[in-house]
């Protein structure tokens, strides 16, 4: 059976990457069963570089893992930016943030993919105007 694409949003990367963090010992064992690459794009990159400022080597880390090519970029916002803008209107009111809406999108155009995510949203996003997006996410998530 081939193994569905996984789409990584910021929260599990920057769980994967802090010690600290509530959901590292999750993150670890769901990236374990993950094959790489990862797919993400950049305004993910840019959340998980902020988030891990103050972490020693936080921001570099993440660009390792680029480097490494296990995280991917496959997405292109220009191209996109008028399906973003509409996706964001749409869900104005969670609000949507332009990392999460860049990957509803990815999730429309990498038809076989499920979300790994910390975000409850993604339980409210649809793709493809109706279609629940398959998610990998803890079962609770006390940070919302």
């Amino acid at each position: 059976m081939k193994q569905k694409r996984v789409i990584v949003d910021t929260g599990p990367f920057v769980a994967f990457l802090n010690k600290n963090d509530s959901y590292h010992e999750w993150t670890k064992s769901q990236f374990a069963f993950i094959s790489p690459p990862f797919i993400s794009c950049e305004a993910v990159i840019s959340e998980a570089c902020f988030l891990l400022r103050s972490y020693p080597n936080g921001a570099r880390n993440v660009l390792e893992l680029l480097e490494r090519e296990l995280i991917i970029l496959p997405f292109d916002l220009e191209a996109e930016s008028n399906s973003i803008k509409i996706l964001m209107e749409k869900y104005r009111n969670v609000p949507m943030s332009l990392a999460d809406a860049c990957l509803v999108r990815l999730s429309e155009q990498i038809s076989e993919s499920t979300v790994c995510t910390l975000d409850s949203d993604f339980r409210i996003y649809r793709k493809n105007k109706r279609n629940i997006i398959p998610v990998i996410m803890p079962n609770r998530n006390p940070d919302i």
